[in-house]
């Protein structure tokens, strides 16, 4: 395991003789802060490429810069981004970064590699509220949503680690991110969706929404706005085929119930057979794994263009359930090729370092703000 520290944090820009934060601005407000500092609006864009592009974090580096210019950004600003408590790696490429915010909460982000992709895994919120039974994040309550700068830092500390300044265009090591870490992003849509359209912009981070999934637990009321604003790919975590089992393994269910989640999904804008919608299915045995809940997840997708993850169940201490057998994960994945479906089963990826699906939890707990302030207090600067 390597670990790695920035050596200063800032404080946030409302705190008394903070500095504005850069990342996670749009272009509107990248050019009214520009403005306010007495420059001309193009400079905006330089700026915006500066840190968006090309990663940098220190204004000595932003040469296309007026060294005036640079020294006010350097009293008002900061360009840096979110600091590394942890790094590790997996013996299977996996890589989990436990990463601390500006407050001293911490969340973690995954990036996975495989043959045809590198995937990133990334946190909207530091907990979460679903306490879905089979997830080790949901033991972790929530403290609270993520900025968008702080969604945004977790992709470009990954782009730091792959060594992928300036953006590449082609050869990426980094190409697809997911909205599949800690919390459940509906929840935090707004600074998702603004993080997001950063992520999207061509002279951004320049990722296509091709390459976006968000993944969510059932947030119906937002499943539309968030097709028709980010046209993103969507996952949704089913994992039962039954009201019963779905409330007890998802509670948000007993708010949008299976037939309600589905009409949503048949909703959902762009889907088509090019651009399926995936369901997720943790397997679990003796819960959701037979024949006949096989049978009944095809009969309930009919007419959906989907894919079905089938997800080997992620052990983690406490957890009161048991993964399905290999036996009985490839019949319920045979029965659902044989219905229409694509039904792939995920290996396990690092497992080791407790970076698997539904295995994140970060050690931050809810602190008394005092608290917290006095203990950031010494970092801030």
């Amino acid at each position: 395991m390597t670990q790695q520290a920035h050596s200063h944090a800032f404080a946030p820009p409302d705190s008394k003789g903070g500095r504005h934060r850069l990342v996670g601005l749009d272009r509107g407000e990248m050019a009214a802060l520009v403005q306010d500092l007495g420059e001309p609006k193009f400079r905006a864009k330089q700026l915006w490429h500066w840190i968006y592009q090309h990663g940098a974090e220190d204004f000595a580096e932003m040469s296309s810069l007026a060294k005036a210019f640079r020294a006010r950004l350097g009293e008002s600003c900061t360009a840096a981004r979110l600091v590394v408590k942890t790094e590790q790696h997996s013996h299977d490429g996996t890589r989990k970064w436990l990463l601390r915010l500006r407050d001293l909460q911490e969340v973690e982000a995954v990036y996975i590699p495989e043959e045809d992709r590198g995937t990133l895994c990334v946190s909207s919120q530091v907990g979460c509220t679903l306490t879905c039974r089979f997830c080790h994040t949901g033991t972790q309550r929530l403290v609270r949503n993520l900025s968008a700068g702080e969604i945004l830092g977790q992709i470009m500390l990954a782009r730091d680690s792959l060594g992928e300044w300036p953006s590449p265009k082609e050869g990426r090591l980094l190409t697809n991110i997911v909205m599949m870490g800690m919390g459940e992003p509906l929840y935090n849509y707004d600074e998702v969706a603004k993080a997001l359209r950063i992520a999207m912009d061509a002279e951004g981070l320049g990722f296509s929404r091709r390459r976006i999934t968000l993944s969510t637990s059932g947030v119906v009321p937002m499943m539309q706005r968030c097709g028709e604003e980010l046209g993103v790919n969507l996952a949704v975590s089913l994992h039962a085929v039954t009201d019963e089992v779905r409330d007890h393994l998802v509670p948000l269910n007993k708010k949008y119930p299976i037939a309600e989640l589905l009409k949503a999904c048949r909703a959902y804008p762009g889907i088509n057979n090019a651009r399926r919608i995936t369901f997720e299915y943790v397997m679990l045995k003796g819960v959701n794994d037979s024949p006949a809940d096989a049978r009944e997840l095809a009969r309930l997708l009919r007419d959906i263009p989907a894919k079905v993850n089938l997800i080997p169940f992620n052990p983690w201490p406490g957890s009161e359930f048991e993964c399905s057998t290999p036996e009985a994960i490839q019949r319920f994945s045979d029965l659902l090729y044989e219905a229409g479906y694509s039904a792939p089963v995920r290996t396990p990826r690092g497992q080791d370092i407790l970076a698997a699906c539904g295995q994140l939890r970060s050690e931050s707990q809810r602190q008394k703000k005092a608290a917290r302030d006095a203990a950031a207090q010494p970092a801030a600067e």
